[in-house]
């Protein structure tokens, strides 16, 4: 199995080390993307090395793609490259797993419209203009996808996306 992180500096270091982390213990090869190669810093101070650039990924690799929150989607989601790997993960029925700020790089890949999800408080207005059938709980499960808020919910979080991908 493999696993894709989309993230950048001022990631929501648990959202993407609890994961990254745990993905690791089940065996799976898991690799970072981001803007440019070297080292992302998360809102608390830690880093992690970046694999390679969004523009080096191949979609069609992967076995599921990893959306960590904090204020990283913000600036991932402005990468054309991002929001076509997204496009892949959805158009290929692979599971995608978003937790906090993470589906915004999904609202603005135009991918949730009519889908079953939830993010962290600030973004839902916006989750919900894009058509997003908004639901406030720890967890959203909808087909190929999996949804969280915050921090608090990655154990419910790991659980639905360890699910996915052990189908």
């Amino acid at each position: 199995m493999r696993v894709l992180v989309l993230s950048a500096d001022n990631f929501e270091d648990s959202e993407l080390l609890v994961p990254y982390y745990r993905f690791l213990e089940e065996g799976f090869v898991v690799e970072i993307a981001s803007m440019k190669k070297g080292k992302i810093t998360g809102k608390h101070g830690y880093e992690v090395g970046v694999d390679k650039t969004l523009e080096e990924v191949d979609a069609d690799r992967y076995d599921l793609l990893l959306l960590p929150g904090g204020k990283a989607p913000e600036v991932v989601r402005k990468q054309p490259a991002a929001l076509e790997i997204a496009r892949r993960f959805f158009a290929g029925n692979k599971p995608v797993a978003a937790i906090c700020h993470g589906p915004q790089t999904l609202i603005t890949a135009g991918l949730l419209k009519g889908r079953r999800a939830t993010c962290y408080w600030s973004v839902a207005a916006e989750m919900k203009e894009a058509g997003a059938l908004y639901e406030d709980s720890e967890v959203v499960v909808d087909g190929n996808l999996v949804t969280s808020r915050q921090p608090s919910d990655i154990p419910a979080f790991m659980r639905e996306a360890m699910k996915l991908v052990r189908k």
